[in-house]
């Protein structure tokens, strides 16, 4: 199926020129430019994978026309930029994906065919056990014992990352996911290549850490799912959801000397739960967000 609303325009960067997929083409009379900037990122989504077969015209103009007031009815598909996982769950998604090679090799097919669709991240930092402590030489000597205990599945995992394309180990010691995401693997804006073209779009994940949410401080759209849905999504299945209610959360002011994140993490909690935000989003806005460091922002998303 092809939308009839994706029209790709293209932007030149550096002298580069890049393919994106603005709301241009959905006419006039819908809410588009309006849309809570989740929403955004999700109707940029359906957008740019216009010609696929799980994306119609009536998933774009359910959430081009979004009512703030009605309740979720629309199923739509999203389909995330990257898959974050760690050690513990993503160990048995390449574990699939071996036998799914040894199972292409007994059919006479080319096993190297199978490779993750999208970008795959694997952070090891489940692993960790406290030896040693109260020394400068703690990390160094637990390090070294983690990876002696865990040997095997390591070796295993450098071998996914020199056999499979799309998928990335970062070794242990390092930190734990949700820092490394944060840190280190967050693009901010993701760009891949198409039949002979360059698309620029929103960075996006699913993973399998329930502290995945704490990319949002970063505006990213990021959060958690099982480990058969990243599986999913690592073979390019879109995640699907109903088009989900938006719940705005306005911030003004400053902290107050001796407060901390933690205390307005605490305060906004208290007020999500009284008011619902079960299989909701929300967005933080208003002046005070000018007044919150990266760190105290990527606090309020990991909560």
């Amino acid at each position: 199926m092809s939308t009839r609303y994706s029209q790709e325009q293209e932007l030149q960067v550096n002298g580069k020129c890049y393919h994106i997929f603005p709301f241009d083409g959905l006419g006039e009379g819908n809410t588009a430019q309006t849309l809570p900037y989740t929403l955004k990122l999700l109707l940029e989504n359906l957008l740019r994978h216009g010609a696929e077969a799980f994306v119609s015209d009536a998933d774009i103009e359910a959430l081009a026309n979004w009512d703030p007031a009605a309740a979720p009815s629309q199923e739509i598909a999203f389909v995330p930029a990257r898959v974050l996982l760690q050690d513990f769950t993503g160990v048995p998604a390449i574990v699939d994906l071996a036998v799914m090679r040894d199972a292409m090799l007994e059919l006479g097919g080319e096993p190297g065919k199978i490779n993750p669709l999208s970008p795959v991240e694997l952070v090891i930092d489940h692993s960790v056990m406290v030896d040693h402590f109260g020394s400068q030489e703690a990390l160094q000597r637990n390090t070294a014992i983690e990876i002696q205990r865990n040997l095997e599945r390591y070796q295993f995992l450098r071998w996914g990352q020199q056999a499979f394309d799309n998928f990335q180990v970062v070794p242990p010691g390092t930190g734990i996911v949700h820092q490394v995401n944060l840190e280190y693997l967050a693009r901010g804006v993701f760009s891949a290549e198409r039949d002979g073209r360059t698309l620029a779009y929103p960075d996006t994940l699913v993973g399998t850490d329930s502290h995945t949410t704490m990319i949002n401080g970063l505006g990213v759209l990021g959060w958690g799912v099982g480990g058969i849905e990243a599986e999913a999504a690592m073979l390019g299945q879109p995640v699907t959801m109903l088009i989900p209610q938006v719940v705005g959360f306005r911030l003004s002011g400053e902290l107050a000397e001796g407060a901390t994140a933690t205390d307005l993490v605490l305060t906004v909690t208290e007020q999500l739960r009284a008011h619902g935000v079960v299989g909701k989003f929300v967005e933080f806005y208003g002046p005070g967000l000018q007044h919150l460091s990266l760190a105290d922002r990527a606090t309020i998303a990991n909560m």
